[in-house]
């Protein structure tokens, strides 16, 4: 048994364009637009913390997914972030959606600004969460530990800890709280991202140009969120970002890092959802 609706939602698939399959959850407040969350770097379709969507499912309807190659989903891992953008597109195209909001956490924020420029007409809102354009001047560089620590085989309760909380007790103490409750998907499905298409996604970041020069097109509205002790990507990305994105907002969370979201799920949600209805 579950309190979470994201942990009762059944896994489905979907047939993509290049023979892939595509294993997604569709749950929530049918009749609403869609919102299609997209993943960190090493991510799966179980490591989203289901407090947060299920406060988000509480107003509307939300999909999560593997991009191709990842995990449940089969196909060819991508190489490139113009790769990761065209499987989430290829996903997105193969449910037959034509009007949605995209969320993308980390990498997935930098997919999801790929998904709003290649398809305009497509997205209606873009929330990007503690991620980066790419290419931003002067960006601070993550400590080496950063590195070391995400790149070992598998990564435990601590390592987590030191890439998505600041070290103090309340952060520390939510971020444990919100390991538990990944606990039940993970402990039953063992999902995780392949070393294959670890390496791809690595390949990708490392060959990314950036979006920077090309943040003034993304003229839909825009929330860029982070926490102000983001190890990984450095939370001045986020500022840096709004001085050049044309209808945006930006919140910084002065207690938190990458994984403010977790840290904060209903007051990050409450934000989500005022957005995206506005």
């Amino acid at each position: 048994m579950t309190d979470h609706l994201a942990d009762a939602a059944r896994t489905r698939f979907v047939d993509g364009p290049e023979g892939e399959r595509f294993a997604y959850r569709r749950f929530g407040r049918e009749g609403t637009r869609p919102l299609v969350m997209h993943m960190r770097l090493r991510g799966t379709i179980d490591h989203w913390d289901p407090a947060f969507l299920d406060l988000l499912a509480a107003e509307r309807e939300v999909i999560v997914f593997d991009n191709r190659g990842t995990n449940f989903s089969t196909g060819t891992p991508a190489v490139t972030m113009d790769g990761l953008v065209q499987g989430s597109l290829a996903f997105v195209g193969a449910l037959g959606l034509t009007d949605i909001d995209v969320l993308g956490w980390s990498m997935g924020g930098i997919v999801a600004q790929g998904v709003a420029l290649a398809a305009p007409e497509l997205v209606r809102h873009l929330v990007v969460a503690g991620s980066s354009s790419g290419g931003v001047p002067d960006l601070p560089a993550p400590p080496e530990r950063v590195a070391r620590t995400a790149g070992k085989p598998a990564n435990g309760d601590e390592d987590f800890l030191y890439l998505f909380y600041p070290e103090t007790g309340r952060a520390r103490a939510a971020g444990l709280a919100s390991l538990r409750r990944l606990d039940r998907r993970l402990e039953q499905s063992n999902a995780m991202v392949s070393a294959e298409a670890f390496r791809g996604q690595l390949t990708a970041i490392g060959g990314f140009e950036g979006y920077w020069d090309r943040l003034e097109d993304l003229t839909l509205p825009v929330l860029v969120a982070n926490g102000a002790h983001d190890v990984m990507i450095h939370s001045y990305a986020t500022y840096a970002m709004s001085q050049r994105l044309p209808d945006a907002k930006v919140i910084l969370y002065s207690d938190a890092g990458h994984g403010f979201l977790f840290q904060h799920p209903a007051d990050f949600a409450h934000e989500v959802n005022r957005f995206l209805s506005s």
